[in-house]
Formats: C-alpha cells, structure tokens, sequence
C-alpha cells in the first residue's frame, strides 16, 4: 500500500488512510517540537493547577473511543514515570464523564481534565468539560486536540483555567484516528513524563526511524494476512492492553465488522476469553520491554503458540531481552525504549494489518461504513442537562 501511486490507493478507497499512517513518524517529531515550543506555558499551568492541591492533584485523561485509548495507553506508564507525589493519573471515558458523573468523579478532588479529541466536536468532549466544570470545586483543563477550529479548542480559548495545545498536522481526514491517537498518545506522555527533555528527544528520534521501518517492512506485515482468517485478537500488559483495546478497535472500524476482533490483557485472556481462539483467529501479542513484565507476555505467546489452535500466534516485540522464537515482528539495533514511546511504532504495526485487512475484505478504509451509520465525529448523540 505504501508503495501504491496516488490513483491505484483512489481506486481502492485507500489513499487517505494510507498517507495518514505513512506520516506519522515526521508528525511525532512535529510532536516534539510542539511540546518544547510550549514549555513554558504548560508549566505555568501546571504549577497554577498544583497550586489547588495541599496534596496529590487528579489528572484525569479523557476521550471517547479512540481518544479514551490515548489516556488507557499513556496512563499506566506514567503512574511509574510520572511525578506520583504530585499526580494520580486515571484515564476515564469522557462517555462515563457524561452519563454518570458521579461514579467516576469526585467533588474534592482538585483535578486537571486532560481532553483528548481530534475534531473537538463530539458532544462528549464538550459534555465532559461542563459536567466536570459544575461539578469538582477546584478543576483545571487541559486541551490536547488536532483541530484548531474544532469547538473544544474555539471555546476553550477565553477560558482563564484552560491550556489549549494544538497538533493541526495529526488532524486525520480519513474515517480512523491513527496519527491523532500516536501525537496525543505522545504529547501527553511528553507532558507528564518526568525524564529529561533530552532523553525524550532521543527517544522521539528513535519511534520515527522505526515508524519509518515499519513502512519499509510491509510485505513482511502483509505475511501474516496471507491465510484464511476471520477472526483477529490483541493483547498486552501495562500501557500495550490500552494499545490492544486501540489496535482492535482499527480492525473493526476498517473492515466494518467484517472480521471478527477481541482484545485483553495477556494474563487475563485466559480467564474465559481464550475461548475466541480458532484455527482461523490471528493473534498478536505487544511485548513489553519491562523485564519482569517481559516474562507474561512471552507466556501467553508460547501457550497459545504450542496449543496450536490459532492460524498463526505473531509477537510484535524489541530485542532488547528474552524474545518470542515464533513468528514475530521485531525492532533490532535499537536501545530499549520505555513502553509508551514504543507503542507508537507498535501500533503502526497494528494499523498497516488493518488497512491491508480492510482492503483484503474488499472495504474502503477511507470511508469503510458504507451504510453511514458510524460516522468519523459521533452523531445522534443526547446530552441531559446535570445538576449538581
């Protein structure tokens, strides 16, 4: 697909989402440059946001859909590299803000809301401002969306207590977030991320070169598409179950339900949904770098592997450590790299299989709901009015 000309991905209904993929790499360092021309502002706001707490401050990332993952990935790498005498980091969908506020937040908890949204236009986001506004006496909003036009950014611009940063570049046309998800996956973890800004430099520099292998890798992807399957499944420990939920999520959307997909955590698959596995399934394990993490990882991938009842058992993986010795998609030559900064060539990985999956159905992924009934910003949706 990466090779295909402008008119054969037209033909195919393709060449939106296939562009919005292949430059993802250059967007994370556009990402970075972002994050840097903006730190003195994001600390300004976070020292005025910390100010509200005599303790720990709630930073509570949010979204729908694709940008609830972003929050799911970033957040369980951060409560161990993040500043946790400061910070409680809990994603929580903008979905669950807005129809039962009262089981996800809590009045006295002074919190920063960190909306996550590409367009900006969904009724949640915005729902999920006002909801928290009217109903946490000390709150702070952090706004991290890809359309300077979108009405979270346009309304949030006067708003004294509100940090708008805008990627305009991961603004993604097509039906799927895909460099939206990876650039607020990464700036917020930029953001949050306690390490020095020179190591998360060299660590942005090291996701594109390998964003851009995994572009020169994709006859290799295709491989794993070659046989006949109808069912895919995720899984992953840490911040990669989020990259699961996220990667699932891609073949769905792309192939309109047409193939089968389920996701979990690798410990948690067996505890029931191991039962999704056939000998037609696909499944694809992200293995985490942590060592001990590392180990459960590899154990599912050799017990599904030597039970021998999916089509093909695949790691995505670095070798910086113990490796799966199956079939595998697998970075080399590089330093390890803390696990959100990987689950952004990771899931580069993921979505390539769902474009070439969506096309290999005979779907379009540019526009891949041919009934119109899932639309690229939510429609049909009713927001209640909320009394505290």
């Amino acid at each position: 697909m990466f090779e295909k000309s402008l008119e054969e991905l037209q033909e195919l209904g393709a060449h939106i989402t296939t562009a919005e993929i292949k430059q993802q790499p250059d967007l994370w360092e556009e990402t970075y440059r972002i994050y840097a021309d903006n730190k003195a502002a994001i600390e300004t706001f976070l020292a005025e946001a910390n100010a509200m707490a005599e303790g720990r401050t709630q930073v509570i990332f949010t979204g729908a859909g694709t940008s609830d993952y972003v929050g799911d990935t970033a957040a369980p790498y951060l409560r161990s590299a993040g500043d946790t005498d400061t910070y409680v980091f809990s994603p929580i969908a903008t979905t669950d803000i807005v129809s039962a506020p009262r089981d996800f937040l809590r009045p006295e908890d002074p919190t920063i809301l960190v909306s996550f949204a590409r367009s900006g236009n969904s009724p949640e986001s915005l729902a999920a401002v006002e909801v928290a506004r009217k109903y946490v006496k000390n709150i702070k909003f952090l706004n991290i969306t890809c359309a300077p036009e979108g009405k979270l950014a346009v309304e949030s611009a006067d708003d004294p207590d509100a940090l708008t940063l805008l990627i305009p570049g991961a603004n993604d046309k097509g039906f799927a977030m895909t460099g939206s998800y990876s650039c607020m996956t990464l700036l917020s973890t930029l953001i949050f991320d306690t390490a020095s800004d020179e190591d998360k430099l060299a660590w942005v520099k090291q996701i594109a070169e390998m964003g851009r292998e995994v572009v020169s890798r994709e006859d290799e992807i295709a491989s794993y598409l070659a046989g006949d399957f109808n069912r895919v499944t995720y899984l992953g420990s840490g911040s990669y179950v989020g990259l699961a939920q996220e990667s699932q999520l891609k073949i769905l959307e792309l192939a309109h339900g047409l193939v089968a997909t389920s996701w979990d955590s690798s410990m948690g698959y067996r505890h029931g949904p191991k039962s999704f596995v056939d000998d037609k399934t696909l499944v694809f394990v992200f293995v985490n770098n942590d060592p001990y993490t590392r180990q459960y990882d590899l154990d599912i991938l050799n017990e599904i592997n030597g039970d021998k009842i999916a089509q093909k058992t695949i790691a995505v993986q670095q070798d910086c450590g113990p490796v799966f010795e199956g079939e595998s998609f697998t970075f080399k030559g590089a330093p390890a790299l803390p696990e959100a900064y990987l689950a952004l060539p990771f899931i580069m990985v993921a979505q390539t299989i769902s474009l070439l999956n969506s096309v290999r159905v005979g779907n379009t992924p540019d526009t891949p709901s041919p009934t119109g009934t899932v639309n690229r910003v939510v429609k049909g949706v009713t927001i209640h009015p909320f009394e505290v």
